[in-house]
């Protein structure tokens, strides 16, 4: 889930609150009118639900999703720890995969004209609203050893600390500050050497953020650049797959919802506890396009969308409206860039990713017909591959490098 497949999780929450609590007054009346607004979003998945609870008791779900939450290896991988600092202080935490060396061996630096070898391509990933550095585990698993890599958690998400100009002072998140906590993070773990950028949805428009605010650093450092699932504006226009009438209820009292929830962060947190079969519904809806998705990755989705605090939700909703990086486009023209999205897409259409490529003429533009919104954990060997293909083309990696395969993902 990014951008927008929090909407229909955030706005079920609501009307699960308002029936758990008995709350009433303006609680009752705002998530009364989001019950009747998200009812149109919820109706597909809630369909579902209800036919697997016919065919599949309760008891019988619940073991299935404790053994898929112990055995399934996803998001287990780690590299070196680090902490870098954002402007307004907040701690935002990044991993580092190094290039392996042979065993016992120390890597040898080779000196031209008196000078030690060129710092080594760095690959920096950017994760999605709602997500974590753990979204990109098949690729990460894929590329370790072979390139180092830096994996960060935006802020008020994963291991990264509460944003905290929206803590102390209430200051809505923008797309802009998320573009210069990018720079702090490469400012701690990368201070040297060429880089990729690497950007899923909401990542990509912090990268994007990042070329507006910093356009030295792009033309100086930055070798290439991969968009998945992203948009460089208009995200209003979006409608999530549904007919006129509910994206125009849903847009009118989603903002004023989401306020409300995250003042009552803690009654939402049970109602989506409570609820947690329709959640799984629309979370799958608004993920994944594909039928035959592994249920452990479902689950795996599934983990990381709950783990987000529902007044973080709140925090980030309004950002997405007022994004227009468009402009910011140009600085990628002159390397190679890497545009990839799902057909399927409900939450960025692959269209937004079609008006990308159309800026950026020279880029590799790949549309996946059975994909939805996480393509990279839908169909990771496909965009494993073309990752691979662009660290080659910017030198990266050689042209000869292994490439390791999705199957191994686990390790």
């Amino acid at each position: 889930m990014s951008e927008s497949s929090a909407e229909g999780v955030a706005s079920a929450a609501a009307a699960a609150v308002a029936s758990a609590t008995g709350a009433a007054g303006n609680w009752r009346k705002v998530t009364g009118i989001a019950g009747a607004a998200i009812g149109v979003i919820a109706a597909g998945a809630a369909a579902g639900v209800a036919i697997e609870r016919m065919t599949v008791g309760r008891g019988i779900r619940k073991k299935a999703r404790l053994a898929l939450d112990s055995a399934g290896p996803y998001g287990a991988l780690r590299g070196t720890p680090g902490r870098a600092y954002a402007e307004d202080g907040t701690e935002l935490y990044y991993e580092v995969d190094e290039v392996e060396t042979e065993a016992g061996v120390a890597p040898r630096r080779r000196r031209l004209f008196g000078r030690k070898a060129p710092a080594p391509v760095t690959v920096v990933f950017s994760h999605g609203y709602c997500l974590s550095q753990d979204s990109w585990h098949f690729q990460r698993a894929a590329l370790r050893g072979v390139v180092r890599t830096v994996h960060w958690d935006q802020r008020s998400h994963g291991r990264s600390g509460r944003g905290a100009a929206q803590v102390q002072d209430g200051v809505p998140v923008s797309i802009d500050q998320l573009g210069s906590d990018l720079k702090a993070v490469l400012d701690a773990a990368v201070p040297e050497g060429p880089i990729v950028l690497v950007g899923h949805s909401m990542g990509g428009m912090t990268v994007m953020a990042l070329a507006d605010r910093y356009p030295e650093l792009i033309r100086e450092r930055v070798v290439a650049v991969a968009l998945l699932g992203t948009s460089s504006g208009r995200l209003g226009e979006v409608n999530f797959g549904l007919p006129v009438a509910g994206v125009n209820a849903v847009r009118r009292v989603l903002p004023g919802v989401l306020r409300a929830l995250g003042q009552q962060a803690e009654l939402v947190e049970k109602g989506r506890r409570a609820t947690a079969d329709l959640f799984a519904g629309i979370i799958k809806r608004y993920s994944f396009a594909s039928r035959d998705v592994d249920p452990a990755v479902a689950r795996f989705a599934e983990r990381m969308i709950e783990g987000t605090p529902i007044d973080v939700v709140a925090e980030f909703y309004p950002a997405f409206t007022d994004h227009d990086k468009a402009e910011a486009l140009v600085l990628f023209q002159d390397m190679p860039v890497l545009v990839l999205a799902g057909v399927k897409d409900l939450v960025t259409p692959s269209e937004h990713s079609e008006a990308i490529a159309d800026l950026l003429p020279e880029a590799e533009l790949v549309l996946v017909p059975d994909a939805g919104h996480l393509v990279m954990l839908e169909h990771p060997a496909l965009v494993t591959d073309r990752l691979a293909d662009l660290l080659a083309r910017a030198g990266a990696v050689p042209t000869t490098a292994t490439v390791g395969g999705c199957d191994s993902a686990s390790s």
